[in-house]
């Protein structure tokens, strides 16, 4: 979407966009200047976001694949007219005079060291999701921001979405009564690609990629994009994906983090070729409410499409079904009757949640944010104590006072990871 579009489409509007620049005593805008940590498909997304947004300039671009370095310096350059300086190290670039805020792409098991490294600068971070890959890291990086008093934001683009903000209103309406059960899935079939070991490409630094994390023998199933479902990198679809689902469950009830979490399944279809789990159910049980993922990536999906993606909330008034852009009702007592609306988010998911991270940098406030880094490593540690209780095979009680699992050394031992010499664990 382009900026103008942006404009004329939000209900914030031209006013509203106006006062988060800048401006010299002459009225000429002042760009935020920004740095790109990351520049394969998702960093492109967030940044041409943050292009439609206004106000920001991407001054600078690291990425240790150089393919990636030219394409995406080249496109930001076609967008906003001037050529971002390119780096192959992160460190590098946090060094770059006159930088002021970065935004954080890379795979998961970067997250943790970059992050404290632009917190230590004074940067201000918008950092996709999971914020981290173990739960101490998470710990670790909320600790660096709280010292750095720096303006933070997480890429839960979802806590934007119409339909999931019409469903919050719904039930604290009291319209579905007491929610007792909340069921999210995720269903689609996996095609992890080519699992035959072989040489990475010419562009791509292997082993500058892997950087912290272990570092396996390359093939294209765990490298760009598909290192979602690799073990080492991305933790699996539910770490990856289901957590937008858990992420808005958390937002839309108020809850915190779960006491005691389960999760059974195992590899069944892609056995072989994905070292995370293809078929889940993980009972994560907030107090007396138990919030149920299930997913499968195989098989036929479920026989309306529609329910393939979203959450149930069941109360004891109404279920509902939710999903980026639909809310389906059923009221009790009235069960062969379904309300249903297609509800869009005016001004886009993406563009709306970086333009609160926009504002809240040039305002220096970041009350506006709603993905703030604490809440978020709530979300990721979640599905990360999930993980971990798939890998032992037993339950995981999480005592969140002490930040530790109650009881079981097997599982409490998976809360931090070694890392890869010479990089050493923040926590």
């Amino acid at each position: 979407m382009k900026r103008r579009t942006f404009l004329k489409k939000t209900a914030l509007g031209t006013a509203g966009m106006a006062g988060s620049f800048y401006l010299h005593p002459f009225g000429k805008e002042e760009k935020l200047k920004v740095g790109l940590i990351g520049a394969g498909w998702y960093g492109m997304v967030i940044s041409e976001a943050a292009l439609d947004v206004g106000g920001v300039e991407i001054a600078a671009v690291c990425d240790v694949d150089t393919e990636h370095l030219g394409n995406s310096a080249n496109r930001l350059e076609e967008l906003q007219g001037s050529r971002p300086q390119t780096f192959s190290n992160y460190e590098h670039l946090l060094q770059m005079d006159g930088l002021e805020a970065v935004f954080i792409a890379t795979p998961p098991h970067w997250h943790a060291l970059q992050f404290i490294d632009a917190c230590e600068k004074g940067l201000d971070i918008f950092i996709e999701k999971p914020l981290c890959y173990d739960p101490m890291e998470g710990l670790a990086m909320v600790e660096a921001a709280e010292k750095a008093g720096n303006i933070v934001a997480v890429g839960f683009q979802r806590r934007q979405s119409a339909a999931f903000k019409y469903a919050q209103q719904f039930i604290e309406d009291g319209k579905a009564g007491e929610i007792r059960k909340v069921v999210a899935q995720i269903h689609y079939r996996a095609n992890p690609g080519d699992n035959t070991i072989q040489d990475p490409p010419d562009s791509l630094d292997w082993d500058a990629w892997c950087g912290p994390a272990p570092k396996l023998s390359y093939r294209p199933s765990i490298g760009h994009f598909n290192w979602r479902l690799e073990k080492e990198y991305g933790n699996g679809h539910l770490v990856d994906w289901g957590i937008h689902h858990i992420d808005i469950i958390r937002r839309t009830l108020g809850l915190s983090i779960p006491d005691r979490i389960h999760a059974t399944g195992g590899i069944y279809s892609l056995k072989d070729r994905i070292t995370t789990p293809d078929t889940l159910n993980a009972t994560m049980q907030f107090g007396s409410l138990p919030v149920v993922w299930q997913h499968r990536m195989w098989g036929s999906l479920e026989e309306n499409p529609v329910y393939n993606n979203g959450i149930y909330y069941h109360g004891d008034k109404a279920s509902l079904f939710v999903s980026d852009n639909r809310f389906i009702t059923w009221q009790t007592g009235d069960e062969n009757r379904k309300k249903e609306m297609q509800i869009s988010t005016e001004g886009g998911m993406q563009q709306l949640h970086m333009k609160e991270f926009i504002d809240a940098v040039k305002r220096r406030d970041e009350s506006g944010i709603s993905s703030k880094v604490y809440d978020s490593f709530l979300s990721a540690a979640t599905v990360q104590l999930a993980a971990i209780s798939y890998e032992t095979g037993g339950v995981v009680e999480w005592d969140h006072q002490e930040k530790t699992i109650r009881d079981n050394p097997k599982a409490s031992a998976l809360l931090k990871r070694e890392y890869r010499s010479p990089w050493q664990h923040p926590g």
